[in-house]
């Protein structure tokens, strides 16, 4: 698979790095060609000097043949715009964006563009947005029995009761991120359109209960 990053910083070096490592097909765009040498000497991807949301510098990049696209520059309204163009204007579906102001990152969700604000805003977070059914580890046990993860929920879980969702899977939700809040979840809490559910399951089952959530709900995992 082709990925799009626009930013070379801490943030963007890492998430090309990890992915061309994976054998992903990867480019990576900046304004300054200095920022390119945070990347290894053994990357493989393409380094491409321009603007993010510049339609030549994403062409460059090979926006066309995209799977996903990260924007991961220091500037917010850079990485929505660059974030836009690429849905709307390349057809690219899995998107995401930095953002620095977690008070904006509520009204960009409502746009379609999934946000990771400055306090969550660590690599791990960004690769589960753009990689394909994965389930971002957030806290593992010390005798790595349990693990607490952010798996992606598909829209058929939406209007589910927590109780009713955790009954069915065998998990636990630990608290709901809705917006740029949070709250605690009781069992008659209903799942809503871009909730990020924290859950609490056993680690070995951490594979299972992500397939299960990707697709519409069944009766057993």
């Amino acid at each position: 698979m082709h990925f799009v990053i626009m930013g070379c910083g801490r943030v963007g070096a890492s998430m090309a790095t990890q992915l061309d490592r994976m054998g992903h097909s990867v480019s990576v765009i900046d304004r300054s060609s200095d920022a390119f040498r945070r990347l290894p000497s053994t990357f493989n991807g393409r380094k491409v000097k321009g603007i993010g949301y510049d339609r030549d510098s994403l062409e460059q990049a090979g926006i066309d043949e995209a799977y996903a696209f990260a924007a991961v520059s220091n500037g917010d309204n850079s990485n929505i715009v660059a974030a836009r163009v690429a849905r709307e204007s390349f057809g690219v579906e899995r998107v995401v964006a930095r953002i620095y102001d977690a008070r904006r990152a509520d009204i960009y969700e409502r746009l379609g563009i999934p946000t990771v604000a400055t306090v969550r805003q660590t690599a791990d977070q960004m690769m589960r947005h753009v990689l394909p059914g994965g389930a971002a580890s957030e806290m593992v046990d010390a005798s790595g029995a349990v693990s607490l993860v952010q798996p992606d929920v598909a829209g058929a879980w939406v209007g589910m009761t927590v109780s009713s969702l955790e009954e069915r899977l065998g998990v636990r939700v630990a608290w709901i991120s809705r917006g740029s809040s949070a709250l605690l979840p009781e069992a008659a809490t209903v799942v809503q359109d871009l909730d990020r559910l924290h859950v609490a399951v056993v680690s070995e089952r951490v594979g299972a209960v992500q397939r299960a959530l990707s697709r519409p709900p069944v009766s057993e995992v």
